[in-house]
């Protein structure tokens, strides 16, 4: 029942990931394709042209870096938002927090259906990083629709107090095209979604209302535990490298 679980849940999950590549490079080519057109709506030089084809675009798993609030803002692009998605569904924070999540889950024999065993951390650790790439790929998918940022925005030259509300609030705030900050829509539905949705494929003893909403509040902390990662993890390793040296 399990395999043939996983092996629809995998299928699903391929589709949307298909969807969201299509998305960003048809989104990205068309990007480009505007910027080889100057404001009188003629034509560059071939030469031009050749330069703008032989750019050299960071790989895709390569994570985007955090950009201070103050900073001048630059909306996210199809193909950054499809390195966002890549990067925070197999990068490797998240795959080292879904093991260790996985062998908890083993240790206290949650659910049960999966045995306390090693196929148990197996499948364990399968359901949650499909439910990991459900989500980012609606939030992704969904941002791009509604022009919505989900990268985070440090503040790192104010009090400790503000720079933890930041945390908070970006947890459940987003930045919009239009460079204001309103609710994230998309990561709402991305959070609320996956977690409803996965029931439909998760073992009996959680697949119900009561455990979503749990798994949903989980979502939303873990949004804030990576929030707080981005805005305090280059200052403990700004610190340590310069003990070191």
């Amino acid at each position: 029942m399990l395999n043939r679980r996983s092996f629809v849940l995998w299928k699903r999950i391929a589709i949307l990931i298909a969807i969201l590549f299509q998305t960003g490079f048809v989104a990205t080519a068309q990007s480009i394709s505007e910027g080889l057109r100057n404001e009188a709506g003629q034509s560059v030089t071939s030469w031009q042209a050749d330069k703008y084809k032989n750019l050299n675009f960071p790989p895709l798993v390569t994570p985007l870096k955090s950009q201070p609030l103050e900073a001048p803002y630059h909306p996210i692009t199809p193909r950054q938002s499809l390195r966002w998605f890549i990067t925070n569904t197999i990068g490797p924070q998240t795959l080292a927090g879904g093991f260790f999540e996985s062998v908890f889950g083993t240790a206290l024999d949650r659910p049960s259906e999966y045995g306390p065993h090693w196929g148990g951390i197996a499948g364990r650790y399968g359901m949650g990083m499909t439910r990991v790439a459900t989500g980012n790929a609606i939030e992704a998918g969904v941002g791009l629709i509604l022009r919505e940022d989900p990268r985070y925005f440090r503040v790192p030259d104010r009090p400790l107090k503000a720079r933890v509300g930041n945390v908070v609030r970006l947890a459940f705030a987003a930045r919009g095209g239009d460079k204001k900050f309103r609710p994230a829509y998309a990561r709402t539905m991305a959070i609320f979604g996956n977690n409803f949705l996965s029931d439909t494929w998760r073992v009996h003893s959680e697949a119900n209302a009561q455990d979503a909403l749990l798994r949903t509040s989980e979502g939303f902390a873990g949004r804030m535990a990576a929030n707080a990662f981005e805005e305090f993890w280059p200052d403990v390793k700004k610190l340590v490298f310069h003990k070191r040296n």
